[in-house]
Protein backbone atom coordinates (compact mmCIF):
# COMPACT_ATOMS: atom_id res chain seq x y z
CA UNK A 1 0.00 0.00 0.00
CA UNK A 2 0.99 3.43 -0.93
CA UNK A 3 1.12 5.81 1.37
CA UNK A 4 0.87 10.38 0.76
CA UNK A 5 3.03 12.63 3.21
CA UNK A 6 1.17 16.07 3.89
CA UNK A 7 3.68 17.69 2.07
CA UNK A 8 2.84 15.47 -1.17
CA UNK A 9 -0.70 15.68 -0.99
CA UNK A 10 -0.67 19.41 -0.58
CA UNK A 11 1.10 19.55 -3.45
CA UNK A 12 -1.00 17.40 -5.51
CA UNK A 13 -4.00 19.47 -4.28
CA UNK A 14 -2.26 22.85 -5.71
CA UNK A 15 -1.60 21.03 -9.41
CA UNK A 16 -5.39 20.00 -9.04
CA UNK A 17 -6.56 23.57 -8.17
CA UNK A 18 -4.10 25.29 -11.04
CA UNK A 19 -5.36 22.96 -13.63
CA UNK A 20 -8.90 23.85 -12.69
CA UNK A 21 -8.58 27.11 -12.75
CA UNK A 22 -6.74 27.66 -15.97
CA UNK A 23 -9.72 25.23 -17.78
CA UNK A 24 -12.06 27.96 -16.06
CA UNK A 25 -10.03 31.05 -17.63
CA UNK A 26 -9.74 29.36 -21.14
CA UNK A 27 -13.61 29.22 -20.78
CA UNK A 28 -13.75 32.84 -20.12
CA UNK A 29 -11.02 33.91 -22.45
CA UNK A 30 -13.41 31.92 -25.05
CA UNK A 31 -16.36 34.63 -24.66
CA UNK A 32 -17.07 38.19 -25.25
CA UNK A 33 -17.63 41.10 -27.64
CA UNK A 34 -16.38 41.38 -31.03
CA UNK A 35 -16.73 44.58 -33.37
CA UNK A 36 -15.74 46.08 -36.72
CA UNK A 37 -13.12 49.49 -37.29
CA UNK A 38 -12.59 51.15 -39.93
CA UNK A 39 -15.65 53.04 -41.73
CA UNK A 40 -14.97 56.06 -40.37
CA UNK A 41 -12.72 57.93 -39.31
CA UNK A 42 -15.06 59.64 -36.33
CA UNK A 43 -14.82 56.56 -34.38
CA UNK A 44 -11.76 57.29 -33.13
CA UNK A 45 -8.10 55.32 -33.38
CA UNK A 46 -7.87 51.11 -33.80
CA UNK A 47 -5.34 51.37 -30.26
CA UNK A 48 -8.54 53.50 -28.40
CA UNK A 49 -10.30 50.90 -29.40
CA UNK A 50 -8.03 48.02 -27.82
CA UNK A 51 -7.81 49.84 -24.82
CA UNK A 52 -11.41 50.56 -24.07
CA UNK A 53 -11.05 47.03 -22.68
CA UNK A 54 -14.71 46.12 -24.37
CA UNK A 55 -13.53 43.80 -27.27
CA UNK A 56 -12.06 40.02 -27.87
CA UNK A 57 -12.04 40.87 -31.43
CA UNK A 58 -11.41 43.71 -33.88
CA UNK A 59 -11.92 43.22 -37.56
CA UNK A 60 -10.52 45.86 -39.84
CA UNK A 61 -13.26 46.82 -42.33
CA UNK A 62 -13.10 45.80 -45.35
CA UNK A 63 -10.96 44.68 -47.69
CA UNK A 64 -13.28 45.47 -50.60
CA UNK A 65 -12.13 44.64 -53.79
CA UNK A 66 -10.57 41.59 -55.16
CA UNK A 67 -10.60 37.79 -56.76
CA UNK A 68 -10.97 37.72 -60.31
CA UNK A 69 -7.24 38.83 -60.68
CA UNK A 70 -8.28 42.39 -60.05
CA UNK A 71 -6.12 44.52 -57.54
CA UNK A 72 -7.07 43.42 -53.71
CA UNK A 73 -7.62 47.05 -52.18
CA UNK A 74 -8.53 47.73 -48.46
CA UNK A 75 -10.97 50.03 -47.51
CA UNK A 76 -10.48 52.02 -44.46
CA UNK A 77 -12.18 55.12 -44.96
CA UNK A 78 -10.91 58.32 -43.25
CA UNK A 79 -7.81 56.36 -41.86
CA UNK A 80 -4.20 56.30 -42.55
CA UNK A 81 -3.38 52.70 -43.57
CA UNK A 82 0.68 53.12 -43.14
CA UNK A 83 0.04 54.13 -39.87
CA UNK A 84 -1.18 50.84 -38.45
CA UNK A 85 1.33 49.01 -37.71
CA UNK A 86 1.65 49.86 -34.28
CA UNK A 87 -1.73 50.24 -33.11
CA UNK A 88 -1.98 46.37 -34.30
CA UNK A 89 0.62 45.69 -31.96
CA UNK A 90 -0.60 47.27 -29.08
CA UNK A 91 -4.21 45.76 -29.50
CA UNK A 92 -1.97 42.44 -29.90
CA UNK A 93 -0.55 43.12 -26.30
CA UNK A 94 -3.65 43.86 -25.09
CA UNK A 95 -5.14 40.42 -25.80
CA UNK A 96 -7.30 41.77 -28.02
CA UNK A 97 -7.14 39.70 -31.61
CA UNK A 98 -7.21 41.94 -35.02
CA UNK A 99 -8.50 40.41 -37.52
CA UNK A 100 -8.65 41.67 -41.38
CA UNK A 101 -12.69 41.75 -43.06
CA UNK A 102 -13.12 40.31 -46.20
CA UNK A 103 -16.19 42.09 -48.29
CA UNK A 104 -19.05 44.18 -46.64
CA UNK A 105 -21.58 45.94 -48.34
CA UNK A 106 -19.62 47.74 -51.06
CA UNK A 107 -16.60 46.92 -53.09
CA UNK A 108 -16.08 44.62 -55.82
CA UNK A 109 -14.98 41.33 -54.72
CA UNK A 110 -15.86 37.51 -55.70
CA UNK A 111 -14.12 34.32 -56.25
CA UNK A 112 -14.50 32.94 -59.79
CA UNK A 113 -12.43 29.61 -59.48
CA UNK A 114 -10.43 27.41 -56.99
CA UNK A 115 -7.46 28.68 -58.43
CA UNK A 116 -8.12 32.14 -57.46
CA UNK A 117 -9.76 31.31 -53.79
CA UNK A 118 -6.13 30.31 -53.94
CA UNK A 119 -4.47 32.98 -55.20
CA UNK A 120 -6.17 35.41 -52.90
CA UNK A 121 -5.67 33.25 -49.49
CA UNK A 122 -1.40 33.31 -51.07
CA UNK A 123 -2.25 37.20 -51.28
CA UNK A 124 -3.92 37.67 -47.84
CA UNK A 125 -0.62 35.46 -46.18
CA UNK A 126 1.92 37.10 -47.93
CA UNK A 127 0.70 41.11 -47.08
CA UNK A 128 -1.25 40.46 -43.88
CA UNK A 129 -0.71 36.99 -42.09
CA UNK A 130 2.86 35.81 -42.16
CA UNK A 131 5.75 36.97 -40.04
CA UNK A 132 7.18 38.84 -42.60
CA UNK A 133 4.23 40.23 -44.10
CA UNK A 134 4.36 43.84 -45.12
CA UNK A 135 1.45 44.69 -46.85
CA UNK A 136 -1.30 47.97 -46.75
CA UNK A 137 -1.14 47.96 -43.01
CA UNK A 138 2.49 47.73 -42.21
CA UNK A 139 4.63 44.84 -41.01
CA UNK A 140 2.56 43.71 -38.00
CA UNK A 141 1.22 40.59 -38.98
CA UNK A 142 -2.42 40.46 -38.13
CA UNK A 143 -4.37 37.53 -36.19
CA UNK A 144 -6.74 36.34 -38.96
CA UNK A 145 -9.54 36.98 -41.48
CA UNK A 146 -13.50 37.46 -41.28
CA UNK A 147 -15.24 36.57 -43.76
CA UNK A 148 -18.29 39.51 -43.99
CA UNK A 149 -19.41 38.57 -47.45
CA UNK A 150 -22.90 39.87 -48.24
CA UNK A 151 -22.60 41.29 -51.58
CA UNK A 152 -20.19 39.38 -54.03
CA UNK A 153 -20.08 38.87 -57.66
CA UNK A 154 -20.04 35.73 -57.46
CA UNK A 155 -21.56 33.15 -54.80
CA UNK A 156 -19.06 29.97 -55.04
CA UNK A 157 -15.75 29.07 -54.16
CA UNK A 158 -15.53 30.57 -50.37
CA UNK A 159 -15.13 27.23 -49.10
CA UNK A 160 -12.25 26.63 -51.05
CA UNK A 161 -10.85 29.94 -49.61
CA UNK A 162 -11.19 29.04 -45.98
CA UNK A 163 -9.70 25.90 -46.49
CA UNK A 164 -6.80 27.13 -48.37
CA UNK A 165 -6.39 29.62 -45.59
CA UNK A 166 -6.30 27.02 -43.24
CA UNK A 167 -3.45 25.37 -44.70
CA UNK A 168 -1.47 28.33 -43.39
CA UNK A 169 -2.26 27.39 -39.93
CA UNK A 170 0.82 26.04 -37.91
CA UNK A 171 1.71 25.19 -34.46
CA UNK A 172 4.06 28.34 -35.08
CA UNK A 173 1.26 30.69 -35.64
CA UNK A 174 -2.62 30.41 -34.42
CA UNK A 175 -4.47 31.41 -37.36
CA UNK A 176 -8.22 32.79 -36.66
CA UNK A 177 -10.84 32.46 -39.13
CA UNK A 178 -14.00 33.89 -37.98
CA UNK A 179 -17.04 34.71 -40.58
CA UNK A 180 -19.98 36.89 -40.47
CA UNK A 181 -22.81 35.98 -42.57
CA UNK A 182 -26.65 37.59 -42.31
CA UNK A 183 -28.98 35.52 -40.62
CA UNK A 184 -30.80 34.37 -43.95
CA UNK A 185 -27.13 33.63 -45.85
CA UNK A 186 -27.17 32.93 -49.57
CA UNK A 187 -23.29 32.69 -49.63
CA UNK A 188 -21.75 30.75 -46.65
CA UNK A 189 -22.87 27.84 -45.93
CA UNK A 190 -20.84 25.77 -47.42
CA UNK A 191 -17.46 27.42 -46.02
CA UNK A 192 -19.28 27.27 -42.45
CA UNK A 193 -19.91 23.37 -42.62
CA UNK A 194 -16.06 23.06 -43.33
CA UNK A 195 -15.86 23.35 -39.57
CA UNK A 196 -12.76 25.72 -40.21
CA UNK A 197 -14.08 28.96 -38.53
CA UNK A 198 -13.07 29.34 -35.12
CA UNK A 199 -16.27 31.46 -34.46
CA UNK A 200 -19.69 32.63 -36.76
CA UNK A 201 -21.12 36.02 -36.02
CA UNK A 202 -24.34 35.76 -37.03
CA UNK A 203 -25.45 39.07 -38.20
CA UNK A 204 -29.47 39.77 -37.08
CA UNK A 205 -29.75 43.06 -38.14
CA UNK A 206 -30.83 44.54 -41.57
CA UNK A 207 -33.00 40.83 -42.32
CA UNK A 208 -36.89 41.72 -40.62
CA UNK A 209 -37.47 38.04 -41.27
CA UNK A 210 -35.10 37.11 -38.56
CA UNK A 211 -33.81 39.88 -36.82
CA UNK A 212 -35.89 41.67 -33.78
CA UNK A 213 -38.02 43.69 -35.40
CA UNK A 214 -39.60 40.34 -36.56
CA UNK A 215 -40.02 39.76 -33.32
CA UNK A 216 -38.26 37.31 -30.09
CA UNK A 217 -39.17 33.79 -31.48
CA UNK A 218 -38.38 34.99 -34.82
CA UNK A 219 -34.79 35.50 -33.84
CA UNK A 220 -34.09 32.60 -31.37
CA UNK A 221 -35.80 30.44 -33.77
CA UNK A 222 -33.17 31.94 -36.09
CA UNK A 223 -30.16 31.28 -33.72
CA UNK A 224 -31.39 27.77 -32.93
CA UNK A 225 -31.27 26.77 -36.69
CA UNK A 226 -27.45 28.44 -37.09
CA UNK A 227 -26.40 27.07 -33.51
CA UNK A 228 -27.79 23.29 -35.20
CA UNK A 229 -25.39 24.27 -39.01
CA UNK A 230 -22.44 25.03 -36.90
CA UNK A 231 -19.67 21.86 -36.73
CA UNK A 232 -19.01 21.45 -33.33
CA UNK A 233 -15.86 23.25 -31.82
CA UNK A 234 -17.09 26.33 -33.81
CA UNK A 235 -18.72 29.35 -31.38
CA UNK A 236 -21.69 31.02 -32.60
CA UNK A 237 -21.84 35.30 -31.66
CA UNK A 238 -25.21 36.70 -31.86
CA UNK A 239 -24.56 39.60 -34.40
CA UNK A 240 -26.83 43.12 -33.22
CA UNK A 241 -26.25 46.91 -34.26
CA UNK A 242 -24.77 48.82 -31.43
CA UNK A 243 -27.73 51.80 -32.30
CA UNK A 244 -30.25 52.89 -33.83
CA UNK A 245 -28.91 54.31 -36.39
CA UNK A 246 -26.74 51.23 -37.29
CA UNK A 247 -29.25 49.54 -39.11
CA UNK A 248 -31.88 49.80 -41.05
CA UNK A 249 -33.81 47.45 -38.56
CA UNK A 250 -32.68 44.48 -36.09
CA UNK A 251 -31.43 47.24 -32.92
CA UNK A 252 -32.33 45.57 -29.28
CA UNK A 253 -32.39 48.05 -26.50
CA UNK A 254 -29.48 46.96 -24.20
CA UNK A 255 -31.87 46.24 -21.70
CA UNK A 256 -34.04 44.20 -23.58
CA UNK A 257 -31.31 42.38 -24.82
CA UNK A 258 -29.72 41.50 -21.06
CA UNK A 259 -33.32 40.57 -19.98
CA UNK A 260 -35.10 38.49 -22.93
CA UNK A 261 -31.93 37.82 -25.31
CA UNK A 262 -28.91 37.11 -23.60
CA UNK A 263 -30.50 34.35 -21.27
CA UNK A 264 -31.91 32.27 -23.98
CA UNK A 265 -28.83 32.24 -26.18
CA UNK A 266 -26.44 31.99 -23.37
CA UNK A 267 -27.77 28.07 -22.86
CA UNK A 268 -26.29 27.08 -26.18
CA UNK A 269 -23.13 25.11 -25.52
CA UNK A 270 -21.90 26.53 -28.76
CA UNK A 271 -22.57 30.70 -27.65
CA UNK A 272 -19.13 32.16 -27.63
CA UNK A 273 -20.64 36.03 -27.41
CA UNK A 274 -21.83 39.29 -28.79
CA UNK A 275 -20.65 40.89 -32.30
CA UNK A 276 -21.24 44.43 -31.97
CA UNK A 277 -21.80 47.01 -35.33
CA UNK A 278 -19.76 48.71 -35.40
CA UNK A 279 -17.43 50.52 -33.12
CA UNK A 280 -18.76 54.26 -34.59
CA UNK A 281 -22.12 54.09 -33.32
CA UNK A 282 -21.38 51.94 -30.12
CA UNK A 283 -20.89 54.81 -27.47
CA UNK A 284 -22.12 52.74 -24.42
CA UNK A 285 -23.47 49.77 -25.89
CA UNK A 286 -20.80 47.45 -25.78
CA UNK A 287 -20.24 48.93 -21.83
CA UNK A 288 -23.48 48.35 -21.08
CA UNK A 289 -23.82 44.69 -22.05
CA UNK A 290 -20.25 43.76 -21.06
CA UNK A 291 -21.70 42.15 -17.62
CA UNK A 292 -24.29 39.78 -19.25
CA UNK A 293 -22.54 39.12 -22.43
CA UNK A 294 -20.70 35.68 -20.50
CA UNK A 295 -22.53 35.61 -17.09
CA UNK A 296 -22.19 32.76 -15.13
CA UNK A 297 -18.67 32.28 -16.68
CA UNK A 298 -15.30 33.16 -14.38
CA UNK A 299 -14.21 35.97 -14.77
CA UNK A 300 -10.63 36.04 -15.96
CA UNK A 301 -9.88 38.78 -12.46
CA UNK A 302 -12.19 37.31 -10.38
CA UNK A 303 -10.55 36.05 -7.13
CA UNK A 304 -9.44 32.62 -6.89
CA UNK A 305 -10.53 30.33 -3.88
CA UNK A 306 -7.59 28.64 -2.03
CA UNK A 307 -7.69 24.84 -1.72
CA UNK A 308 -4.62 24.32 0.53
Amino acid sequence: MVTSSPDSMKSLLIIISVLIVSSLFASSEACGISTYWGQNSSEGTLVDTCDSGLYQYVNLAFLSNFGRGGEPVVNLDGHEKWRLSTDIRACQAYGVKVLLSLGGPYGTYGLVSIDDAKQVATYLWENFLAPNATGELGDAPLDGIDFNIIAPFSHQYWDELVKALADFDSTQKKLYLSASPQCVDYYLEPAIKTGLFDHVSVQFFNQSSCDFEAGLDKLLESWNEWSTLLPAGNQLFLGVPASQNASKTGYIEPARLKSQVLPAVRAYKNYGGVMVWDRLHDKNYSKTIKPDVCKNKLHRHQPLISMV
